[in-house]
């Protein structure tokens, strides 16, 4: 049975930042592709960043390249998101994912993952 736990969301002010975590259990973990995903309220569950396996190869939704970075530590089997220079559209849940193997056409795509988190609020004011 797989399981992910996300941890580190909270209520922060404009450029401040947030560490989220996401603990798994389960086989494998350092095979499997983590991606983050968020849900703002009325909107989509929308991507936000992804990394293999290795920790090799990442990928970044344009809206979050360059604030956000996404690291891994497979002895601990913990996905981390460091989250930078935070907006208020950036409010939302955020939900880790895990998938299969690395691959770069579909990282971006919600039903692509297997496993999914419940999520932890993250609130940015302005």
């Amino acid at each position: 049975q797989v399981q992910l736990v996300e941890s580190g969301g909270g209520l922060v002010q404009a450029g401040g930042s947030l560490r989220l975590s996401c603990a798994a259990s389960g086989r494998s973990f350092s095979t499997w592709t983590m991606g983050w995903f968020r849900q703002a309220p009325g909107k989509e569950r929308e991507f936000v960043v992804a990394v293999s396996g290795s920790g090799r190869s990442t990928y970044y939704a344009n809206s979050v390249k360059g604030r956000f970075t996404i690291s891994r530590d497979n002895a601990k089997n913990t996905v981390y998101l460091q989250m930078n220079s935070l907006k208020p559209e950036d409010t939302a849940v955020y939900y880790c994912a895990g998938g299969g193997f690395w691959n770069s056409d579909r990282v971006g795509a919600r039903e692509w993952y297997d496993y999914w988190g419940q999520g932890t609020q993250v609130t940015v004011s302005s």
